[in-house]
């Protein structure tokens, strides 16, 4: 389902929130920033810069979106921001709990100008919980769910966070995921407005469904988080460096893989050792991978198994996804000719291709534009604009 004629006011900042309506954005969606009259979204400045002198985070998170400055703290600005609302469909805020309240833009507030609006709410914690009011970004997420990497090398090694704000992605997609969702019901008529309430630790949480059932059942054999089976646990789901300083995973969980590995590589006779549940065996085992797959470079083990039904792949820095043949035949990475490279929209509609411009917004660049759509003659945008309650 296309989002074609569905508007969102987004007065998120930074990642999280952005990326949810950016995802929106490329499915259809108008989405609508509105910034502060001030320094708007951080994210503009952040090092590094692109070539069109924009901040790089900013640049990947706002790709054909409007903005709109409004000082929110103005008795005219909210009235401004309360037609808008009016005209939309969503809003999306990622303030910590009670400053939207403070502003009088929360939900019940704006319910009373869009009975039907759909009103998310993202941010680190949710809006109720002892630690609701705590600041918080991605790590700490990731903390908090249990979710580090521990190395199994030692029982004290220190903690590893993902090299990726997983969290904030994380939230970001489900945000985008439970707006679409309010917005189906409502059409369905299943539903007027809504309030969703998303933490982003409760997301990365939902993650560790691997884990839950020991975690959650109080088992004894509940592994520290670098020893899960799916972590390391397993000689043959893990990943190993080669004779190059690179790494590929094998991940052949299910006995069938195992054996179209082993054959590939020469090794039937560690076929009978998938499963054991011997720790000396998988020691011993995970020895022999190791050694193995010292002996050739990465793209030579990939050379080697290509073709074998192994669930074998090479491990890849960011910077070799855009040449990888896999993503170059999807067209995953998009080369505008007038904007930066960015990694598009990871899904697929055969009948309505996604299409959105990549043009950033300038801050404010779209304030005239829409409050005349809402009503405003030339004359009051140019007092709103005077007073500061705009720009």
């Amino acid at each position: 389902m296309r989002l074609d004629g569905v508007r969102i006011l987004d007065l998120s900042r930074l990642l999280p929130g952005p990326y949810a309506t950016q995802l929106l954005a490329d499915s259809g969606a108008e989405v609508v920033k509105v910034e502060d009259t001030g320094a708007g979204d951080y994210a503009r400045s952040m090092e590094p810069i692109t070539d069109r002198g924009t901040g790089a985070i900013f640049e990947m998170v706002n790709r054909g979106k409007r903005s709109v400055a409004i000082d929110l703290k103005s008795e005219d600005g909210r009235a401004a921001f309360y037609r808008l609302v009016a005209e939309s469909d969503v809003v999306l805020e990622s303030f910590r709990p009670g400053v939207v309240e403070r502003l009088g833009v929360d939900y019940e507030t704006l319910a009373e100008h869009n009975e039907e609006l759909i009103y998310c709410s993202l941010t680190g914690y949710g809006q109720d919980g002892p630690w609701a009011d705590r600041a918080g970004h991605d790590l700490n997420y990731v903390a908090i769910a249990g979710l580090l990497d521990m190395t199994r090398e030692s029982p004290d090694a220190t903690p590893q966070t993902p090299g990726y704000p997983i969290g904030d992605m994380a939230g970001g997609l489900f945000a985008a995921f439970a707006i679409v969702e309010a917005v189906l019901a409502r059409e369905l008529g299943n539903a007027e407005g809504e309030y969703v309430d998303i933490a982003l630790a409760d997301v990365v949480a939902s993650f560790s469904q691997a884990v839950a059932y020991q975690a959650l059942t109080g088992d004894p054999a509940e592994p520290r988080p670098g020893e899960t089976p799916l972590t390391g646990g397993l000689p043959w789901y893990d990943s190993y460096e080669t004779a190059d300083g690179n790494w590929v995973t094998l991940a052949a969980l299910e006995p069938k893989f195992w054996r179209a590995f082993c054959e590939a590589v020469g090794r039937a006779d560690l076929v009978a050792e998938h499963g054991s549940d011997d720790p000396d065996a998988r020691a011993a085992l995970r020895v022999e991978l190791e050694e193995l797959f010292r002996q050739r470079t990465r793209d030579e083990w990939e050379d080697a198994l290509e073709g074998a039904d192994a669930a074998f792949a090479g491990v890849y820095a960011p910077g070799e996804l855009g040449e990888h043949p896999q993503f170059r035949a999807r067209d995953l990475v998009e080369r505008p000719e007038d904007a930066p490279p960015r990694i598009g929209f990871p899904a697929r509609h055969r009948e309505t291709p996604t299409e959105t411009s990549e043009a950033v917004p300038e801050q404010g660049e779209h304030t005239r534009r829409y409050l005349a759509e809402i009503g405003y003659d030339e004359a009051a945008i140019e007092r709103l604009l005077e007073s500061g309650a705009v720009r």
